[in-house]
C-alpha cells in the first residue's frame, strides 16, 4: 500500500525552526499559545502519519474536502468534509487519507499554556457545514495569514502576530456559534428539512434566494462543488433556481460561480506568492491546465501573464 507523509501537489508547509520555537515559550505573549509546525494539503492521496513516540504538541486537522480517519488510544474515528478534530499532546496517534480517496486538510501544530482549553473537547470530529450565517472563507482567510505570516517572518514580532492570530482561528473553530452571531448579528437557527417542507426558505425567512446561493458558493469556493448541490442547499427546484439566478445576475449559477472562483485567484494572485499550480487548488481547480483556460476566458490573459502585470 502506498502511503506518503507528505509531498502533495500544490502543498504548503512550514515548520519552524528549534530556534524559533524557544522565542515562542519564552515570549510573554507567544507562551500563551503558538505555532510550531503549520501547513495545507490539498488532494492528500494516500496520506499517512503514525506517530508512536507522543509528541509535546496538540495537532489540528480541518478538513475541507474529502475523508480520512486518525485513531487514538485504539479507537478509531472516521472523518468527513467540513469536520475538524485536534489530536491531544503526549498521545501516540495515527492519521491519513481514506482509502482509495484523498482528502484536503489544513492543519496546525500548537503548544502553550493555554493550549488545552482549546483541544478540550475536540479529541472526537466537529462539523463545521455551511450555513445561512457561516464565515468558512473568514476562517480559511485566518489561517491563510497564520501561514504566510511564518513564511515570510523575520522575528518576534511576527511570531506574536501568529500567535494572536492562532487564537482567533481557534476560537472561531471551537465558539463556533459567536464566531457565526459576531458578523450576522444573529445565532443559527434550526436547519430547515427541504425533504419535509417544500416551500422556499424565502417564504420563511425573508432570506434572499439568490444571496443565499452566492453565500454557498462562496463557502465552498476551494471545493469541486457541481449546481446539485447548490440547488439541494437553497431547496428549490433546479429549473426554478436558474431562472431565479439568472434573472437577478445575468448569468447562469456555473458562470458565476466560476467568475468567483477566477476573481479570488485573481486576489491570491495580486497578493501572495502562490504558484499558478499551487493556486488552481485553492480554487477548487485540480488540473493547472484546465484552470489556465477558464482563467484566460474570463480575464482575457493568462495568470502567469496577470501576476506579471499586477506584480
Amino acid at each position: 500500500m502506498i502511503r506518503k507523509k507528505e509531498g502533495f501537489q500544490g502543498e504548503r508547509q512550514v515548520v519552524l525552526s528549534p530556534m524559533l520555537v524557544e522565542m515562542e515559550e519564552n515570549d510573554d505573549l507567544c507562551r500563551s499559545l503558538f505555532i510550531t509546525d503549520i501547513g495545507y494539503y490539498p488532494k492528500a492521496e494516500h496520506h499517512y502519519r503514525i506517530r508512536r513516540q507522543a509528541i509535546n504538541q496538540y495537532v489540528l486537522i480541518y478538513c475541507v474536502d474529502g475523508s480520512g480517519f486518525y485513531v487514538i488510544d485504539g479507537k478509531r474515528q472516521e472523518v468527513t468534509k467540513n469536520q475538524f478534530f485536534i489530536l491531544p499532546a503526549g498521545k501516540p496517534h495515527e492519521y491519513g487519507a481514506a482509502e482509495d480517496c484523498h482528502w484536503t486538510i489544513y492543519w496546525v501544530h500548537f503548544r502553550g499554556e493555554h493550549a488545552h482549553v482549546y483541544a478540550e473537547g475536540a479529541s472526537t470530529p466537529q462539523a463545521i457545514n455551511v450555513s445561512l450565517h457561516s464565515r468558512i472563507s473568514d476562517r480559511i482567510g485566518v489561517f491563510e495569514e497564520m501561514l504566510t505570516t511564518l513564511q515570510y517572518g523575520e522575528g518576534l514580532v511576527d511570531l506574536r502576530y501568529a500567535s494572536s492570530l492562532l487564537h482567533y482561528f481557534l476560537a472561531s473553530m471551537r465558539y463556533l456559534n459567536q464566531f457565526r452571531r459576531a458578523k450576522s448579528g444573529r445565532g443559527e437557527q434550526p436547519v430547515r428539512d427541504s425533504c419535509h417542507n417544500q416551500q422556499p426558505p424565502t417564504s420563511q425567512t425573508n432570506v434572499d434566494v439568490v444571496e443565499q446561493a452566492i453565500h454557498y458558493m462562496r463557502e465552498n469556493i476551494e471545493q469541486h462543488i457541481v449546481m446539485d448541490d447548490v440547488v439541494h442547499y437553497v431547496g428549490y427546484s433546479q429549473s426554478h433556481f436558474f431562472s431565479v439566478f439568472k434573472k437577478k445576475t445575468g448569468q447562469s449559477p456555473i458562470a458565476y460561480f466560476n467568475r468567483l472562483k477566477v476573481e479570488h485567484a485573481c486576489h491570491l494572485l495580486k497578493t501572495t506568492d502562490l504558484k499558478v499550480n499551487q493556486i488552481c487548488y485553492k480554487v477548487g481547480v485540480e488540473d493547472a491546465l484546465y484552470f489556465s483556460r477558464l482563467f484566460s476566458k474570463v480575464m482575457g490573459v493568462s495568470p502567469t501573464q496577470f501576476k506579471k502585470a499586477n506584480k
